[in-house]
């Protein structure tokens, strides 16, 4: 079996620890700090004269526990969050059609806002030019509309 002394032991965790806060801090993000904290147990082992097998094992266990314990606060900070931009604001509000929109025929322009922008029929319906329609949603650079009710 392996053993280490009790210096190369102790130099073998204070390097993870390093290593693991290194990575840490270059990432940005949650990937290495439970293992920065298992190494500290391990090392904590090393200096209590446990031998390395159970050094090993502290490190796992620790690892493991911090890792489970801090998964629901990590998901709470690293959901995406949906960024709304200028363009959503054109949800909802109305728009002119100038060219008419006909989904079969891939045609169909609307004006809102000062911007004229490529528009599709929610249903499927030809809206003739001129009408007043209500932006529904975006997708892409088109905007999906209906005939304002």
């Amino acid at each position: 079996m392996f053993e280490l002394s009790m210096t190369g032991g102790t130099v073998l965790w204070v390097a993870l620890i390093i290593a693991f806060l290194i990575a840490e801090a270059v990432t940005f993000q949650l990937v290495s700090i439970w293992f920065s904290l298992g190494s500290l147990g391990g090392l904590i082992a090393n200096v209590s004269g446990l031998g390395f097998p159970a050094q090993i094992c502290i490190f796992i266990a620790i690892s493991a526990v911090s890792l489970i314990a801090t998964r629901p606060l990590v998901k709470k900070f690293s959901k995406s969050k949906i960024q709304n931009t200028n363009v959503d604001r054109c949800i909802g509000t109305d728009a002119v059609v100038i060219e008419e929109i006909n989904n079969l025929q891939s045609t169909g322009q609307v004006k809102t806002d000062g911007k004229i922008w490529t528009a599709r029929s929610s249903d499927n319906s030809v809206i003739p030019e001129d009408a007043v329609v209500t932006v529904l949603k975006i997708e892409g650079v088109k905007l999906i509309v209906e005939i304002k009710k």
